[in-house]
């Protein structure tokens, strides 16, 4: 991720209504890491907690996986309706209708292409990563693109 992807995704972690265990976990690790009392952390605005939560070098697993989808559902939907469009996946605004469906391999190349034209390489590549590092199986085909 560049620097502005992860402040991006920071601030998309606490402003989603829905990640409140993920944002007391973002404010007990900046915290620990800055030598914080957890009480401060959480009484920071909305700025400040972005950007120390972007500025921490390492995160959590589930965290980090936190802040990638809820980064991409606030910043980049068109891109992921796009890419979706292009390997004729039915969507709702860039999210998967049917979480059974399995993508063609075979389209998955020429998606990806598609995409790169009209979308920030280091947006697509970050996107495409989430994708294989998500569901390997399932979006396998994405090693040999990215």
């Amino acid at each position: 991720m560049t620097a502005e992807q992860r402040l991006r995704a920071a601030y998309a972690l606490w402003r989603d209504e829905e990640a409140t265990s993920d944002q007391l976990q973002a404010a007990l690790l900046i915290a620990q890491q800055r030598k914080f009392r957890p009480k401060t952390v959480i009484g920071l605005d909305e700025d400040r907690k972005a950007r120390h939560l972007a500025s921490l070098t390492t995160l959590p697993e589930a965290l980090a996986a936190r802040m990638l989808v809820v980064y991409h559902l606030a910043e980049q939907r068109p891109m992921m309706g796009a890419f979706l469009d292009a390997i004729g996946i039915a969507h709702d605004n860039g999210v998967i209708r049917d979480d059974a469906v399995t993508p063609d391999p075979t389209k998955i190349t020429a998606a990806a292409a598609a995409i790169a034209k009209d979308y920030p390489a280091h947006d697509v590549s970050l996107y495409l990563s989430t994708l294989l590092w998500q569901d390997p199986v399932s979006w396998g085909a994405l090693r040999g693109v990215i």
